[in-house]
């Protein structure tokens, strides 16, 4: 059976690119924080630092595991913006100055 097509014309790629990650995404919603992983919301906190560490204590021991993760921040402009990397940031995270 043929792959399908895409409106131009060109073929789908089947596999993307870079390894896959278990992504943590730390939002605000009606002036409270949110942790998004794997379907499920976690919160709320009462503050973006405090979103952050609990999302990034997460990601740590899923990381220890042997997964790849991240923690996402969802900006007011709507980008998604890394934060944390698991093996590439510091663990417990550096304040900011």
């Amino acid at each position: 059976m043929p792959r399908p097509l895409i409106d131009d014309q060109a073929r789908v790629s089947a596999v993307a690119p870079g390894p896959a990650r278990a992504c943590y995404l730390v939002v605000r919603q009606e002036g409270v924080w949110f942790i998004k992983f794997d379907g499920e919301e976690f919160g709320p906190y009462q503050s973006e630092r405090e979103a952050m560490l609990f999302a990034v204590d997460a990601a740590q021991k899923l990381g220890e595991q042997g997964d790849k993760t991240q923690v996402l921040r969802l900006e007011e402009d709507g980008a998604v913006r890394p934060a944390w990397t698991y093996g590439l940031d510091s663990y417990p995270p550096k304040a900011r100055s």
